[in-house]
């Protein structure tokens, strides 16, 4: 696949030309950075090691903690850098690289996102068949498909993009490489490109999220159905879930579900879904889940007692 164009780098303008600002920035972000890593790496570590945390559940929740891992590092670090050292240049591959990366991981995370809706309606609304149907061999097949749906997307993106030609200028508006930005570089019509990216991304977002919200309705309405504390429980689960699902999705859909074309306000919400919830997922999972905290402070426990014999 050869690319035709005589850009060999782009030049990424970031959030901010104030030199001050990108200092205070890049240390604010190297903070939620940090955060993000250790958050979700608390996560995987607590399920692999917890032997009450082995339902699918917590399987599709350290897979979606491992996932935010990787999904923040490839764009996390590279704007750590540009903002601090002030170098905001990006090569043509490794800008063809972190438009595949993210894409991969993110699409995966919004295929991984309904699986762990359909896993909550088969706990919730059939409960008495739920370890039959949700088995070891289910639930990883379910997270192949999740990645492999994350592929398919990512693929289509970068075989869509990298073959345009760029004949400049080069510079993006942005603080990472991203496809709408990419498409106003390019130099001949984008038009029908533009509306397979939006059914590509956008309408991609549209469906699944549609999907969540009703399977999450479905869900709060057999909440009738249960105990109290079946009802307290089913909500404090569903209610993280609902949680993530909007902070991931609302920017996502603003972003990719419109024409190709960029607005500055774009560089927020773009913060917010690559940043922001990643960082923020381990706290909404963890907070209002009791045997994940429990599970964490016994981990906790046998760390401290080991390393004292």
């Amino acid at each position: 696949m050869e690319s035709s164009n005589n850009v060999t780098y782009f030049v990424l303008l970031g959030l901010t030309q104030n030199p001050r600002e990108q200092k205070l920035l890049s240390v604010i972000f190297l903070l939620f950075y940090v955060l993000t890593i250790l958050g979700n790496l608390l996560i995987v570590m607590t399920v692999n090691f917890s032997k009450t945390l082995d339902s699918p559940m917590y399987f599709f929740l350290a897979s979606l903690s491992f996932v935010d891992i990787i999904y923040s590092s490839s764009i996390s670090p590279k704007l750590i850098s540009d903002m601090f050292l002030g170098e905001k240049t990006i090569s043509f591959k490794f800008c063809m690289i972190q438009l595949f990366t993210e894409h991969l991981f993110g699409g995966s995370e919004v295929s991984l996102l309904l699986v762990m809706a359909l896993d909550r309606y088969v706990a919730i609304c059939k409960p008495l068949h739920y370890l039959v149907i949700m088995r070891k061999w289910v639930c990883v097949l379910l997270l192949v498909v999740s990645w492999f749906g994350g592929f398919v997307h990512s693929i289509i993106q970068l075989i869509t993009i990298y073959g345009l030609p760029f004949c400049g200028p080069n510079v993006i508006d942005h603080f990472m490489c991203d496809m709408y930005p990419l498409l106003e570089l390019v130099c001949i019509d984008t038009y029908v490109i533009g509306i397979l990216v939006v059914a590509n991304g956008g309408l991609m977002c549209v469906i699944i999220f549609t999907l969540l919200l009703v399977s999450y309705g479905v869900i709060l309405h057999s909440l009738k159905n249960l105990s109290k504390e079946g009802r307290r429980k089913a909500l404090s689960t569903c209610g993280s879930h609902i949680t993530v699902v909007f902070c991931f999705f609302i920017p996502c859909i603003f972003i990719y579900a419109r024409p190709a074309k960029t607005f500055s306000i774009d560089k927020s919400f773009s913060i917010f879904y690559t940043v922001l919830t990643p960082m923020l997922n381990p706290l909404i999972y963890t907070l209002r889940n009791k045997e994940m905290t429990n599970a964490m402070k016994k981990l906790w426990r046998r760390k401290v007692t080991s390393s004292h014999e």
